[in-house]
């Protein structure tokens, strides 16, 4: 059995004015707040998205009838600067239960100055999704992607850096 070649990451970041403390805790406390509903797995609408902070927690969306869509895991809890997560979502997304075949997605924050933040988000080990990662890797580097997270995360600071 021949080994998958390795992908290079996928990498994006914006910059926050917000000490990194906040930076962190708005990203965890408001993630259903910057995460696009439209990204949406279950059947129904989506209710909330809940981050649970802690190694073993999840991120999960709850839909308007209760039901709930776990998409990735915390592997990583570091406050304040840094964040490691599965990515649960398979090549045909939907969710994947086969966690030989998920991806992570690592944020890192980074004070730039003691009122800015660099938030960084690398998400790598694509290939691990097998056929059809390409289109995984395609998903969240597009601008639907990571890039539009973390838009919508910058806009919940006022005076945000580009």
């Amino acid at each position: 059995m021949s080994k998958l070649p390795a992908t290079a990451p996928v990498r994006h970041f914006v910059v926050v004015e917000a000490p990194i403390a906040r930076a962190f805790k708005v990203f965890i406390e408001d993630f259903g707040k910057f995460k696009p509903r439209e990204h949406n797995l279950l059947a129904v609408p989506i209710a909330e998205t809940i981050f649970e902070p802690w190694v073993g927690g999840h991120v999960y969306d709850r839909g308007v009838d209760g039901s709930e869509c776990r998409r990735a895991r915390v592997l990583a809890y570091n406050p304040p600067s840094r964040l490691i997560l599965s990515w649960d979502i398979s090549p045909r997304w939907q969710i994947e239960s086969d966690l030989n075949k998920t991806s992570e997605w690592e944020v890192r924050f980074t004070a730039e100055t003691q009122n800015r933040t660099r938030v960084e988000i690398e998400h790598r080990n694509l290939e691990r999704h097998g056929e059809g990662w390409e289109g995984v890797r395609v998903g969240v580097d597009s601008d639907q992607g990571w890039p539009l997270y973390l838009r919508r995360f910058q806009g919940l600071f006022p005076g945000a850096a580009a």
